[in-house]
């Protein structure tokens, strides 16, 4: 599914997600990687710049332009690494490849392409299917590129699937890639969107910590949380489960809203810095915004300067 159509789906999705769903239970629960289902951690004040891989997402450059031509403006932007989409074609995915490897950049995470029209949790098993062919053919792509993350969006709640059946449809799917991540050793990284579940910290935790795999992460994305709530408290609660980040800003307006460049939105940057200073979290931050040209992206690539990186 194309970017416009991620975004098309973020925005017909805003009416259902005003209010953050009650985990079944707030208990802390030890996991694999020792992280606690309700994690408190101290606070301590942030201090100089935050240890991320600033990255771009491939499809805010250019379509018009060669893979080479793409992965240099992102280079020559100041982004050090690109998310890129789901490639089945096996030709293009190595002409990918080559194009990342001569502009010296890397594909650090690929963005699972087949997970909003095809769901894992669908009740039809053709859909499902569709939708676990994609995520295989997302996790190759990984490991040809040499990525650590496919981003999966977990499930797509609809008037026919309850919040329960998402949840466990979805998890029973995912299990079944886990073989796969694990002898690949790419971690899936479920993404919290307005998919209409996984709507507070604590239940994403809760859902993540259920298959007790260091496979099985949190893809943050700092802006989808902004509607219904504050992502530096999602950031200090999913502490070291987040494997990934996505950057976008986010404004309120009267009766609708609008998704705006990095520091001009309602997104307390300052809090963010420090919620990831006290995490320790030193992955990458994949700015996902609307795409533009080679000068746009530089002023994109200073913003994240000023407000993650300084």
């Amino acid at each position: 599914m194309s970017h416009t159509s991620r975004r098309d789906f973020l925005k017909a999705s805003v009416s259902a997600v005003c209010a953050a769903a009650v985990v079944e239970s707030a208990e802390a629960k030890p996991t694999p990687t020792g992280v606690s289902t309700v994690e408190k951690i101290a606070t301590s004040p942030a201090s100089g710049p935050l240890p991320i891989k600033k990255g771009v997402w491939f499809e805010m450059i250019s379509p018009k332009l060669g893979y080479a031509d793409r992965f240099k403006i992102a280079r020559d932007a100041g982004f050090e690494v690109v998310q890129a989409p789901t490639e089945a074609d096996d030709r293009k995915a190595e002409a990918i490849k080559k194009a990342a490897d001569g502009a010296k950049i890397r594909i650090d995470s690929v963005m699972n392409m087949d997970h909003w029209k095809y769901p894992l949790s669908s009740a039809d098993p053709a859909v499902v299917e569709r939708s676990l062919a994609g995520m295989r053919t997302s996790l190759r792509n990984a490991k040809l590129w040499g990525s650590d993350t496919v981003l999966l969006v977990p499930a797509v709640l609809d008037q026919n699937t309850s919040y329960r059946d998402a949840w466990t449809r979805s998890q029973e799917q995912i299990r079944k890639l886990l073989p796969t991540a694990e002898e690949n050793k790419t971690i899936i990284g479920i993404e919290e969107v307005w998919y209409r579940i996984l709507l507070s910290p604590l239940e994403m935790a809760h859902y993540i910590d259920e298959f007790r795999s260091p496979y099985v992460r949190a893809w943050f994305d700092v802006g989808n949380v902004l509607l219904y709530g504050y992502p530096q408290d999602w950031i200090r609660t999913l502490g070291k489960r987040i494997s990934n980040v996505h950057l976008k800003d986010f404004k309120h307006k009267e009766h609708s809203y609008a998704f705006v460049n990095l520091g001009d939105g309602d997104l307390n940057w300052p809090a963010v810095h420090q919620a990831f200073a006290e995490i320790g979290y030193s992955g990458s931050a994949v700015v996902e915004l609307e795409g533009g040209d080679e000068a746009y992206l530089r002023d994109v690539s200073k913003r994240v300067d000023r407000l993650l990186l300084q």
